[in-house]
């Protein structure tokens, strides 16, 4: 089954580059630019993973997660940070929030795939 992940990144060209390295691992990708078309969507559908960018505009990454992980049917998401730096402030949020993963940006290919086959392979 097509598993969906969801990228959430103010940047273009970050969301167009890890839509062309996980479509052709022939993953569902949905592009989203900001935390708050990430929850306006959360209401209609939900993803096997989201790849959340930690520094956006409006809503940060955390702001974002956090609300995400006040519902009952969303809290149970597995989120991936994409991020520029892991200063200490968002190591220890995101930790409290339950993210289960880094991928540091920029990001290459390979670290991405790997990232999000060894979190997909532990939903199983």
């Amino acid at each position: 089954m097509l598993k969906t992940i969801w990228v959430v990144d103010d940047d273009t060209m970050n969301l167009r580059m890890a839509e062309f390295i996980l479509k052709q691992q022939q993953y569902d990708v949905v592009k989203i630019e900001s935390g708050l078309e990430c929850l306006q969507l959360l209401g209609k559908q939900k993803p096997d993973l989201i790849l959340l960018d930690v520094q956006m505009p409006i809503m940060s990454g955390i702001k974002t997660l956090e609300h995400i992980r006040e519902k009952e049917e969303t809290r149970d998401i597995p989120v991936v940070f994409l991020t520029a730096s892991a200063d200490t402030e968002t190591v220890i949020d995101a930790g409290r929030l339950g993210v289960v993963d880094y991928v540091v940006k920029p990001f290459m290919p390979q670290e991405l795939l790997s990232r999000v086959e060894r979190v997909l392979n532990e939903l199983v």
